[in-house]
């Protein structure tokens, strides 16, 4: 054998172990998170609250509790979670949110969410449905990202049509 298929061979069963190891480390991290999943809704509860703000920002600036950023990994401190301030009852506090519950809940209104602990996982509109705000700016990516699908969209009509074109 050359020593072209010999590292192409070596490679390919570097690779192969790696693919391995990724599928059995996805399957336990799925587990992780369904145990957690299933722990948050046994935990939960439904408040009334006023939202009053709203924002993504840094976890460590936050205002949180020290409890909560001492329970977080380091790298998670640095990184931006969604954030809402809320008065519940006579107290204003600070809570986390489910990344999907954030684009929904509505600034300045009443709400009644579903929270586990300073953790909310669902919202529904107190006085009538929540009304989805206005859509928010796209950022440079996602602009690049809409008009390289439908210039390859465009791409593959033209490809279509001249093929056709070719078989009469």
């Amino acid at each position: 054998m050359s020593t072209v298929t010999i590292v192409l061979l070596v490679i390919a069963l570097i690779l192969l172990a790696a693919v391995v190891v990724l599928y059995f480390l996805g399957k336990r991290a799925q587990k992780k998170q369904e145990e957690q999943q299933a722990q948050i809704a046994a935990a939960s509860q439904s408040v009334s609250m006023l939202i009053i703000d709203k924002k993504k920002m840094k976890l460590k600036d936050a205002g949180l509790p020290a409890a909560v950023l001492a329970q977080t990994p380091k790298l998670m401190r640095g990184s931006k979670v969604p954030i809402v301030k809320a008065k519940v009852g006579p107290k204003v506090m600070t809570m986390l949110c489910d990344a999907n519950v954030f684009e929904i809940i509505p600034v300045k209104k009443e709400v009644k969410a579903t929270v586990s602990g300073l953790y909310i996982t669902g919202v529904k509109g107190l006085h009538g449905a929540i009304t989805q705000t206005a859509p928010v700016k796209k950022s440079f990516r996602a602009k690049l990202q809409q008009k390289y699908n439908e210039a390859s969209a465009q791409l593959k009509n033209e490809e279509a049509a001249s093929k056709s074109k070719k078989k009469k």
